[in-house]
C-alpha cells in the first residue's frame, strides 16, 4: 500500500470558551464540540450550552 486511502481535510474553529467547531471536506455543517458530564466538571468550565467532547467523537468512532 504505497497510496494513502484518504487524506483528512478539516478545519478547527475556536468559539468562546471550551466549544470549537470542526469542519470536515464534503460536509456543510459543522461538527460542535464542547464539554459536557465529567469533562466539564474536570475542567472546572460552566457553558451555556453542553456539547459533546472530542473524547465522545474518538469513542464513538472506535465503537463502530
Amino acid at each position: 500500500m504505497n497510496n494513502p486511502i484518504e487524506i483528512a481535510n478539516i478545519r478547527i474553529e475556536q468559539d468562546e470558551g471550551k466549544n470549537r467547531r470542526a469542519y470536515i471536506a464534503n460536509f456543510e455543517e459543522p461538527v460542535q464540540y464542547g464539554v459536557h458530564g465529567g469533562v466539564k466538571e474536570f475542567y472546572k468550565a460552566s457553558p451555556e450550552v453542553e456539547q459533546p467532547s472530542t473524547l465522545d467523537h474518538i469513542v464513538a468512532a472506535a465503537g463502530g
